[in-house]
């Protein structure tokens, strides 16, 4: 039997042809370095904590204050913050009251820190607040810190205790820490 071989390698490239463009396509490509790595960044890795410190304080209430940036394309969201220098920490904002006057409340929903962008905590402004103090914090002691994430990462943080005379809001809360005052400590 003689078989013409021009149609038959013709047919065989054909084949090849189609194989490696099966081959090539989207579905039958593995997943890209970029997108496993999206999958495991947490909000904790996009985010810098740059200039951090404490008001100092003999007891009672203090807050933390600093900047941070948010690496990420997605806004971030940070829902609580610990440390063993105080009982009780909380995001706060400052607020005028119905009189005028700036007080600190719990901020509902935590910080989000903009896509791209930074977030400061600053004295009469967003802060992080610590309450019923530990121990004493004098100027040069460091804090540690933990902020977590709506995601549920966490991220660690010190932050430097210095002497400062400002920051002296009431404290509105809803527990049974009443208003307190930050007083000139």
């Amino acid at each position: 039997m003689n078989i013409p071989t021009r149609p038959v390698l013709a047919l065989a490239a054909a084949g090849l042809a189609l194989a490696a463009l099966t081959a090539c396509s989207p579905a039958a490509e593995p997943s890209s370095p970029n997108t496993q790595e999206q999958a495991t960044t947490t909000n904790a890795v996009a985010i810098t904590v740059q200039d951090t410190w404490v008001k100092s304080a003999e007891s009672g209430m203090t807050s933390t204050f600093g900047v941070l940036h948010n690496s990420s394309g997605e806004d971030i969201n940070i829902v609580a913050v610990r440390t063993e220098a105080s009982e009780v920490a909380e995001l706060h904002e400052t607020v005028e009251d119905d009189s005028g006057a700036l007080v600190m409340r719990r901020i509902e929903g935590g910080f989000i820190v903009p896509a791209g962008g930074s977030f400061t905590l600053e004295p009469a402004s967003n802060h992080l607040m610590l309450m019923d103090l530990a121990a004493p914090l004098t100027a040069g002691e460091e804090v540690a810190f933990t902020l977590e994430f709506a995601d549920g990462s966490t991220l660690e943080f010190t932050a430097v205790v210095k002497d400062y005379s400002g920051a002296n809001e009431t404290y509105v809360g809803d527990d049974d820490m009443g208003d307190m005052d930050m007083g000139d400590e």
